[in-house]
């Protein structure tokens, strides 16, 4: 759904950090989580607890977000499309906080934790991403872009540590993605890695030459080069 120019405006203002953030906060009777300003741009707030998370940014904060719109979920729904929109414009952290809100109002939205997962992503192994991903999959087991991302993600998992489970999960998922959305380039070009990974080049081709003729932006030339030097190209397009 579209808002007003003014009304965006006036919600962005709303989003600005609060004043008091930097303060310390723990809730009592939850876990003994120190919380800071910091936590507000970690995923699903450092592991805070809601409760947490919401004396972090203030009583009546998330409640005065909430009602600018219908409902919590749909306010959730509008902050998340926010939190991809800056994603596309390389600011991650602030998607990262406008996801965490997303949550706060709304924590059966899967866009929340796909788009968490991608913050994640910057991270030096996937385990993160993985676990986000995990959660965004329990509550929507058929979207196309989460089943890639997860299935990408395990598949960087399985390169960095050899286990084979990893491989056969990323394959599962790819697979899914591709049946959910034959139009998904980078899920070609993905599973165009599992075939390599499994000594299977002319499946490899096969796949980079479907991703290929569906987006030429979703090459991996690195990756290309490396099946070269396994099997030339059988179309003869990349030398």
């Amino acid at each position: 759904m579209k808002y007003p120019f003014y009304a965006a405006l006036g919600l962005l203002t709303l989003l600005a950090a609060p004043a008091h953030a930097q303060r310390k906060v723990k809730v009592k009777g939850d876990a003994a989580v120190a919380l800071s300003a910091a936590n507000r741009l970690q995923p699903l707030f450092g592991g805070a607890t809601p409760a947490q998370a919401e004396a972090l940014l203030g009583a009546g904060y998330v409640e005065k977000v909430a009602g600018s719109f219908a409902s919590r979920e749909e306010a959730s729904r509008f902050l998340s499309g926010k939190g991809y929109e800056y994603l596309s414009e390389g600011l991650t952290d602030t998607a990262a906080f406008r996801f965490n809100l997303a949550w706060l109002l709304d924590a059966k939205n899967p866009d929340v934790y796909r788009g968490l997962g991608i913050v994640a992503s910057r991270q030096p192994t996937p385990d993160q991403a993985i676990a986000l991903l995990t959660q965004g999959l329990a509550l929507a087991p058929t979207n196309a872009l989460m089943l890639s991302d997860l299935g990408s993600s395990h598949l960087i998992r399985y390169e960095q540590t050899k286990k084979k489970k990893d491989l056969t999960t990323a394959t599962d998922l790819l697979q899914r993605a591709l049946t959910a959305s034959p139009d998904n380039a980078i899920a070609w070009q993905q599973m165009a890695r599992v075939h390599y990974l499994q000594e299977d080049y002319a499946k490899a081709w096969e796949a980079v030459h479907k991703g290929q003729a569906l987006s030429m932006t979703s090459i991996d030339f690195d990756f290309l080069s490396e099946l070269m030097t396994k099997m030339p190209d059988p179309q003869g397009k990349f030398k």
